[in-house]
């Protein structure tokens, strides 16, 4: 069958189901956008689209919705000229919701089956809206603006034949009309890759190296956040620190922001939060790597003793999921995308998002006996094994994407 993926960041959440799909012989192609430069294992086509400058003031509750409709209006055009150019008609699209552009991909090809990638619907409540009243305090306009921003994501359903969500917390957060055109497969992690390895080491900026079985507390998000507990993180670290004096603490993740609102007049968190507590910590033992190559992730999975990781009700990360694979004892915030994955201590341990002084004491007691986590961690490497390793789910969403494909001639 001829599939298109349409995802702006591509290949995204497609990254083994692309070009296994080409594998077994159908015809891929991905469109996303012209900044994208990702490398790509199929054919990919690039459209340019020019964010416009929305006035606050006069599309208040819309603007949301006016950026992502635009940009479905700009991929909806260059596929429209892509059929009429090129002849090009799919026979199934799976595109990502996230940032508008399946919207009028049914406009363009009536014929094709549209799969939507149905990562989150915002809500008002019972989320991350309201959940953290240090950054974002609890009131009705937040709200109203929560609610305002899932409008594309219904409609993007809802003319749609089918949607695919990673996790049950995140399909669960579409309203009941909506969830019953969602299958829930998770995207999958490499456990030959993500691996326990005791050879593992890992070079830091200044030259030392760390070594699998060294006192390590790990930390890791793309960018350093709130949604992302980095906040409740940092302020736990001194009295860890203290306690653990041959403690070595490695944080990655960019100083810009993914979720949530930017702190004022600043780019990121990271400095902002740092300030709090620098002058009580040691920062020859605490490193911050920014961004860092898939490879070095790894290595940088494979030493650690404790690996912090939190989220706001929200999108769960890849992340935690691959540090269970590569054996880290993960210490998660009880939280619902975390609590779905982790049993505390059966394949991890669960700490209150907002607990700082809980959060001492866990990731303190983590570092210091490792040998009482050891069946915690081999349990975490089954979980990924179990239950997240894409052998296992790669195979269950290629049936799901091929069901909706020609029926195959005899």
């Amino acid at each position: 069958m001829k599939l298109l993926f349409v995802h702006q960041n591509f290949p995204g959440q497609y990254l083994y189901l692309a070009p296994e799909m080409k594998k077994r012989g159908h015809e891929c192609l991905a469109l996303t956008d012209f900044t994208n430069t990702r490398d790509s294992a199929i054919p990919v086509l690039k459209y340019k689209h020019e964010a416009p400058k929305v006035d606050p003031a006069v599309t208040r509750l819309g603007r949301n919705y006016t950026q992502m409709s635009d940009r479905g209006v700009t991929v909806a055009r260059a596929c429209l000229q892509l059929r009429q150019s090129k002849g090009y008609v799919p026979d199934v699209i799976f595109g990502h919701s996230g940032w508008g552009e399946t919207l009028f991909l049914k406009e363009v090809w009536p014929e094709a089956k549209l799969l939507i990638y149905a990562e989150f619907y915002y809500r008002g409540r019972g989320a991350d809206v309201g959940f953290d009243p240090e950054f974002n305090p609890p009131n009705f306009d937040q709200v109203m603006i929560a609610q305002g921003r899932a409008g594309h994501l219904g409609q993007s359903l809802l003319h749609a034949d089918a949607g695919l969500a990673p996790t049950e917390w995140q399909a669960s957060t579409f309203p009941p009309p909506l969830r019953r055109m969602i299958k829930v497969i998770h995207d999958g992690v490499n456990t030959d890759v993500m691996t326990p390895n005791p050879a593992a080491a890992v070079t830091l900026p200044d030259g030392r190296i760390l070594r699998a079985g060294d006192e390590v507390l790990t930390f890791v998000n793309r960018n350093l956040e709130p949604y992302r507990g980095y906040h409740t993180f940092m302020r736990a670290l001194p009295e860890v620190l203290a306690a653990r004096p041959q403690a070595q603490v490695v944080i990655v993740g960019g100083d810009e922001v993914s979720y949530g609102s930017a702190p004022k007049d600043r780019k990121g968190w990271k400095d902002l939060i740092l300030s709090e507590v620098q002058d009580r910590l040691d920062m020859s033992r605490v490193h911050f790597m920014g961004k860092v190559p898939y490879d070095q992730f790894v290595s940088i999975m494979q030493v650690s003793r404790a690996h912090a990781y939190l989220t706001y009700p929200f999108v769960l990360s890849w992340s935690m999921i691959e540090a269970m694979s590569a054996g880290a004892h993960v210490i998660g915030s009880a939280t619902a995308p975390v609590t779905e994955v982790i049993r505390d201590g059966v394949n991890g341990s669960l700490v209150d998002f907002f607990d700082v002084p809980g959060w001492s004491a866990k990731l303190t007691d983590a570092l210091a006996r490792p040998e009482a986590y050891e069946a915690v961690r081999i349990s975490a490497r089954r979980t990924a094994l179990d239950r997240y390793d894409q052998r296992i789910l790669l195979p269950q969403m290629i049936d799901w994407v091929e069901s909706f494909g020609p029926a195959k001639t005899v």
